[in-house]
């Protein structure tokens, strides 16, 4: 935990589902003082084609962390322009998501995540990487539902 701002982590994917927690996020770093970093994870399967990317020329990985980060931000700009009163930084990690959320947790206070992201599987209640992190997290984390994870069938029977 840090002493100074709180830091509060917060995953996006690009998904509509990451919308709503990255308004949380932004409205609790707002209340409580706090800074907002928000982090995705990418791999060269999900990463965009940089800029630099010719024929029979594959750039170096710096550019396609460029280019994620790139994308993140336009990802997320027009939440973001709410909130122009929080510091936020944005960071790619090459990686699976959940373990990109949880190696910059290190010194978080908080991390929160969309119940949902763009991983398959409809009937899940809770997607992999809310549940990789709920699981892992030194700190505290809020999982924000939004209309379809609310309405996603239950995995534990009704009594």
């Amino acid at each position: 935990m840090t002493t100074e701002k709180p830091l509060i982590i917060v995953g996006n994917d690009g998904s509509k589902a990451a919308e709503p927690a990255l308004h949380w996020a932004l409205q609790h770093a707002r209340a409580v003082g706090g800074t907002v970093q928000v982090v995705r994870g990418w791999s060269m399967r999900t990463a965009p084609r940089p800029e630099t990317q010719t024929f029979g020329h594959i750039p170096p990985i710096d550019d396609f962390e460029t280019a994620v980060l790139k994308d993140l931000e336009h990802d997320c700009a027009e939440v973001v322009a709410d909130y122009a009163d929080v510091e936020v930084e944005y960071l790619a990690r090459r990686g699976p998501a959940a373990n990109a959320l949880l190696d910059c947790a290190a010194e978080a206070d908080l991390i929160v995540v969309g119940a949902r992201g763009l991983g398959g599987f409809q009937g899940l209640a809770l997607g992999s990487v809310s549940d990789q992190v709920s699981r892992h997290a030194a700190c505290p984390v809020v999982i924000v539902r939004n209309d379809t994870s609310a309405d996603t069938e239950r995995s534990l029977p009704r009594e």
